[in-house]
């Protein structure tokens, strides 16, 4: 669409520099529904410090408008009517008995002459033609500027009124309804001349024709009479009061996080005006670009707020997009085939068709092939379109020159409009990757040669999360993760805890919305619309509904939220197995249970596959905890580097045993020790066993792009035959048979002058776990207590290896790896932390 619209009327004539300056104001009918808001009005502009007179153009109370033309159809059809219309006159009466309860105004009797001449109209209505409807359409301006001129203290108080139709003389013509500019000048200057300067009141919406007969200015009426009464009283800016703060960057009812824009252009006002916002019309701006006249949008009910100041040029912005729009109920027409290429008025036919089909064309896009072209329409052209198009190229079709017309229905234009966006670099990339990231496909793409808007034609059903996902692509709002826990075990608690830490303070500094809306244990779930406090979430199971993973998965992907995440912290096999299903739905997924990674070897190939389906896999926590293990080992090979070998000690629990199995005391105590202390597993020998470190090297040698199986590591299993399928009780019981065994393996090692260390190793010659005694000064002899330590042997790093170390056990440091895989992951779709 052409960013800068036409404008109505003539231009208008040059102003005398001596003529008296105005402040123009313009009240909705929002703001002037009731009495009540009527004095807040009032009360509002006589609170101002201007020494400048003001005029002030007033709506019909809300829903009058409405109600008139309800009540002249009613009338013309030769339907009750009485009714109705004493419904309107109740409440202006009304109104007015508070605003002029002595009647020393005489409002009271004015309306009541009003509505006695409205009756005697409506009685003859039978042959109304559109003159007369819209004298009455007009009338709900008349009687509200009288009310608050009253409110405003009448002719007494300094406040003239003027009824536009004295004044405002129009025409219709195709563009709409133009201003003669220069009669209505004249029309003003003999009101003027015998009514000194002053404030006045005027009606919003009417006007005259040439005729002198009564008319109106259409829908949205009342702002462009702001606009023109403004322009015409030489006013210094134009103030347009309305129930919202500004003008939004896109509809808060999509996107609660839409900013209120301090200003605009002229221009982007104009383009946003078009694709949807709707606290401005185009229309209502074409006097004030003309005559150069700042519009600034507040709010009545908070006129504290600076709100939106439009005007030729905007101020600086972060952002090169100032703000996105939707228009929805479109449907996408397209016409193709071989025999369009490179012949002349292809597209001049197709909309010379549409234009004789009185079809409204919101897009348009082409690629340089020619081989197809096609539009956005309304949803209900979409069908007269198709005809039209259809009749127009039947021959070629017959021919088979061209294929045919399609018609594809449920379709929004999403619009990113900005001046910022005027030469600017990778605008389009940005808004396409934010899109992509949301998996939002894009059916058409038109950008007009102004640069100051891209619009993208999508389907319905993804247009609200594609406006969430562009909106925070352009930092406009935070950017949105719907995330759903499952598992709010030890880690899954912790990391509840470090949620309610740190989220309020990526929301508030970080560009961060992590909600969490969904909790699930192995029996039960909750769901929130919104979010889910982290403090209460794990009592709140308590009183949760039945486990269903199908309807928890899907409440996480909500359509609304332009990104999911699922954090599995269950170590339950059997959900791991979901994993590919999610990635491939585009579900984030981050993980510290170690299934997925060692699992089957073909699910792991399915859930690397369904990686491409914009979905994220995260598992750094499942090797070192919160150690940068994974993450090293990557940047190390996606540089270029080739993997040796890899040795560590991968248990915590393990690495505490070995560090203090020095032959003082029994490994049966320090055994017993580590479990009262909480270091193990709630059965021991699951620590003892290997499994849990042979799974991490089976990670680690996948990431390296080994084809590893757990079944292809050589695990030496510290617990002996006779003490593997007792129950936990008797095991710790019968614990100190572990002690013979091991202590024959220390002193040999001992003699050697060496200690026992337990270790994964991973080189040419395969994958093994155990007990081993290292050469001295191997770095697993110099760790801390419990920490994990990983030893990469590269090509790089061959005679001296890398090493990470640190705490790699413990429920606070597992989470904390979880919690900064998922702030990877939000960091990668835009937030900004």
């Amino acid at each position: 669409m052409p960013s800068n619209l036409p404008l109505a009327g003539a231009a208008t004539p040059p102003v005398s520099p001596s003529q008296v300056r105005y402040r123009a104001h313009k009240f909705g009918g929002s703001s002037l529904a009731d009495a009540v808001r009527i004095r807040r009005v009032a009360a509002l502009l006589a609170s101002g410090t201007d020494t400048v007179p003001l005029i002030v153009v007033a709506s019909a109370m809300q829903g009058v408008t409405d109600a008139l033309t309800s009540l002249a159809g009613l009338a013309a059809s030769g339907r009750p009517w009485h009714d109705d219309w004493n419904d309107l006159r109740r409440q202006h009466l009304a109104a007015a008995a508070v605003l002029d309860p002595q009647h020393l105004h005489g409002v009271a009797d004015w309306l009541q002459h009003a509505f006695a001449d409205l009756h005697t109209e409506l009685g003859a209505f039978a042959d109304a033609d559109a003159a007369r409807l819209a004298a009455v359409q007009g009338l709900g301006e008349v009687w509200s500027s009288r009310l608050l001129q009253v409110a405003l203290g009448g002719d007494a108080g300094g406040w003239a009124r003027l009824d536009a139709r004295d004044v405002l003389q129009v025409q219709s013509g195709e563009l709409g309804v133009a201003v003669d500019w220069s009669r209505s000048r004249g029309n003003l200057a003999a009101w003027r001349a015998d009514r000194p300067a002053g404030n006045v009141v005027v009606t919003g919406f009417i006007a005259a024709d040439g005729d002198g007969r009564a008319t109106t200015l259409g829908r949205n009426g009342s702002d462009y009479s702001g606009s023109i009464f403004a322009v015409l009283f030489n006013a210094i800016e134009l103030t347009i009061w309305t129930d919202v703060d500004g003008v939004l960057s896109a509809d808060p009812r999509r996107v609660p996080d839409a900013v209120c824009l301090e200003s605009m252009s002229y221009a982007e006002a104009c383009e946003m005006a078009y694709f949807g916002a709707t606290v401005l019309h185009p229309q209502t701006m074409a006097p004030a670009i003309q005559a150069g006249l700042p519009i600034r949008i507040r709010n009545t009910s908070d006129p504290g707020a600076p709100g939106t100041l439009i005007s030729a040029a905007s101020g600086a912005a972060a952002s090169p997009v100032k703000g996105l729009s939707l228009v929805e109920q479109l449907a996408l027409l397209e016409l193709s085939g071989a025999g369009l290429m490179g012949v002349p008025g292809t597209a001049e036919r197709m909309f010379a068709a549409l234009r004789e089909a009185g079809v409204s064309v919101t897009m348009i896009s082409q690629g340089s092939s020619e081989h197809s072209i096609c539009c956005v329409v309304r949803a209900d052209q979409a069908e007269r379109a198709r005809v039209a198009v259809q009749a127009a190229f039947a021959k070629a079709i017959a021919a088979g020159q061209v294929h045919g017309v399609a018609v594809t229905p449920d379709i929004c234009v999403l619009a990113a409009v900005g001046d910022g966006m005027v030469g600017g670099v990778g605008v389009a990339a940005r808004l396409f990757d934010g899109l992509a990231r949301a998996r939002v496909n894009i059916r058409a793409i038109a950008q007009g040669a102004s640069e100051r808007n891209i619009s993208v034609a999508v389907a319905a059903d993804d247009a609200v999360r594609g406006l969430r996902a562009a909106h925070s692509a352009f930092w406009l709002s935070r950017q949105t993760l719907s995330v759903g826990l499952i598992g709010p075990g030890n880690v899954g608690r912790a990391l509840l805890a470090q949620f309610a830490a740190m989220l309020p303070r990526y929301a508030g500094h970080g560009g961060l919305d992590l909600r969490l809306r969904a909790v699930a244990d192995s029996r039960r779930m909750t769901l929130a619309a919104r979010t889910i406090s982290p403090e209460t979430a794990v009592a709140g199971l308590d009183d949760g509904e039945p486990l269903d993973l199908s309807h928890f998965v899907s409440h996480v992907q909500a359509e609304h939220l332009p990104h999911a995440l699922i954090i599995d912290c269950s170590g339950n096999d059997a959900i791991a197995a979901h994993y590919p299903q999610w990635l491939a739905a585009g579900i984030h997924v981050v993980t510290p249970s170690k299934h997925a990674g060692s699992g089957p070897l073909a699910r792991y190939r399915a859930i690397r596959a369904a990686t491409r389906g914009g979905g994220q896999f995260r598992y750094e926590a499942t090797v070192g905890a919160g150690l940068p293990v994974i993450q090293t080992l990557r940047n190390q090979l996606d540089t270029g580097d080739a993997l040796i070998g890899i040795e560590g000690i991968l248990s915590g629990t393990l690495a505490w045993l070995f560090n203090r199995f020095d032959g003082s005391q029994p490994f049966s105590h320090l055994l017993r020790e580590a479990h009262a202390l909480g270091y193990t597993e709630p059965d021991p020998r699951d620590d003892l066993s290997g499994i849990d470190v042979a799974r991490k090297l089976v990670i680690l040698a996948r990431e390296a792009g080994r084809e590893l199986s757990l079944d292809d590591v050589a695990i030496d299993n510290l617990v002996p035959p006779a003490l593997r399928e007792l129950d936990r009780e008797a095991f710790l019981a019968r614990a100190d048979e572990l002690d013979a065994p091991l202590r024959a393996r220390l002193q040999a090692a001992q003699a050697e002058g060496r200690m026992l260390r337990h270790l994964a190793c991973l080189d040419d010659a395969g994958a093994r776990v155990g007990l081993v005694a290292p050469e001295p000064g191997h770095a697993s002899l110099h760790g801390r207590l419990t920490d994990n330590l990983v030893q990469f042997r590269t090509r790089r790093y061959a005679d001296n290896p890398l090493v990470v170390q640190g705490p790699g056990a413990g429920p606070e440091v597992t989470a904390a790896g979880v919690f900064g895989d998922v702030l990877m992951i939000a960091q990668s779709l835009g937030a900004r932390l």
